[in-house]
């Protein structure tokens, strides 16, 4: 089967946006959690969030919208956008041209795109607002486009004038996991020669205060405590949004154009808890699974695992779950794979963390380091056989999976490799 490579990356994150920023955050644990202005109110518990720098998308108007010169884009395309589309029309266009793509290489029948994301529940909400109060030919013609759950591929499919296959990924946190790896298969299987997976969310109080009602997120007020995987005092993750693009081609594309490649993408599973629709199976049954099918389709074996990137929130379960499945996998061999959560930094992107993530991997990979676990005070004791570095590593890893695990039980595991 012909091999897959990660040839550009694009960036609207809370830790930066752009590759070369992200990646010093990266290197350096530099958090993008902050003391959310919108959530100062005696009403609302949870005081955090990690919003993305630089754009300011509030208002429901896009022409109130603020952000970075570099994106000027005219209104009759930003209407049809949420927050989460246009972060991700941004970073579409970074991706392109880091992969050095002219649009002949992009726009045509070989090149698709799969996109991930929950939609935009503001806009959403106050277009059927309006629409109760005013009348329903009161509401925006391209509401619906902007605010429903297929809004990003909608968008970047029409405007990047996408030929290929395209559609959309729901499920939950899973999600961008889901359209890499079918995205993979896609490559490998000879389909398509070029696909972009986009990951994208509007990282606001309507996308992510919903999940206080859960108990899902972390009520610390001081930002460098507030999303800690695996620490003994972790209370639930810290909400945030952005986009992330991927552009993965095939061997010979890459070939052809003599583009030097992140990496490779070697191969991913897939598995379901079969338990319990928003809570991770105790013994963390899927992910495992996930893993295992990974390997096997990766053709690789847990002692050949340098890193993993883990799902790892920062919520009590979670965090739980997921070490029982590595402690499965990888202790039988005696293999003991760096584990870190990059969650420490950013908090939890939902739809935009498995692509975000695995862009996180692919520049670790380029650049020969392995972020460390940033923020543990204390490492709870039934982690404390996981080797969790706290600190950056410089240290080459050669395999790295990249866990995602989403409502309903779903399991995503992706194996990146040097290239």
């Amino acid at each position: 089967m012909p091999k897959v490579y990660l040839t550009g990356l694009g960036f609207i994150t809370s830790i930066g946006n752009d590759v070369a920023s992200v990646t010093r955050s990266l290197r350096e644990l530099r958090h993008g959690i902050e003391v959310y202005a919108p959530f100062q109110k005696p009403e609302i518990p949870v005081k955090v969030a990690a919003p993305v720098k630089g754009f300011q998308t509030d208002s429901y108007d896009c022409e109130d919208w603020t952000y970075p010169e570099r994106y000027r884009v005219k209104r009759e395309i930003l209407r049809g956008m949420g927050p989460n589309a246009f972060y991700a029309y941004c970073a579409m266009q970074q991706a392109l041209e880091d992969a050095k793509l002219s649009e002949a290489d992009w726009s045509n029948d070989d090149t698709g795109l799969y996109a991930a994301s929950g939609g935009s529940p503001s806009l959403m909400g106050h277009m059927i607002q309006k629409m109760h109060a005013q009348g329903v030919m009161r509401c925006s013609p391209l509401g619906i486009v902007a605010g429903i759950a297929g809004t990003v591929n909608f968008n970047l499919v029409a405007h990047f004038k996408i030929k290929g296959a395209s559609t959309g990924f729901s499920s939950a946190c899973a999600s961008s996991s889901h359209g890499a790896g079918f995205a993979y298969d896609e490559i490998a299987l000879g389909r398509q020669k070029r696909m972009f997976v986009v990951g994208a969310e509007d990282g606001n109080v309507d996308s992510i205060l919903p999940f206080a009602g859960m108990r899902a997120l972390s009520l610390q007020t001081d930002p460098a405590k507030a999303s800690r995987p695996f620490d003994v005092a972790r209370d639930g993750f810290v909400g945030t949004g952005g986009a992330t693009v991927l552009v993965l081609e095939s061997e010979d594309e890459v070939a052809r154009r003599g583009v030097k490649p992140y990496c490779e993408l070697a191969g991913w599973g897939q598995a379901s808890d079969g338990h319990n629709v928003a809570i991770s199976h105790p013994e963390g049954l899927g992910m495992r699974a996930a893993m295992e099918r990974a390997l096997k389709a990766a053709k690789v074996s847990p002692a050949e695992v340098d890193h993993i990137n883990a799902h790892a929130t920062s919520t009590p379960i979670g965090d739980l779950s997921e070490a029982k499945a590595l402690r499965a996998i990888f202790g039988p061999s005696g293999a003991k794979p760096l584990v870190s959560s990059t969650k420490a930094l950013t908090g939890h992107g939902l739809s935009l963390a498995g692509a975000m993530e695995t862009g996180f991997c692919a520049l670790a990979l380029r650049e020969g380091f392995i972020p460390g676990s940033a923020h543990i005070t204390q490492l709870d004791p039934a982690c404390a056989d996981l080797n969790i570095p706290l600190v950056t590593q410089d240290k080459q890893a050669n395999v790295v999976l990249n866990n995602s695990s989403g409502f309903g039980g779903a399991n995503v595991c992706l194996v990146l490799k040097k290239a």
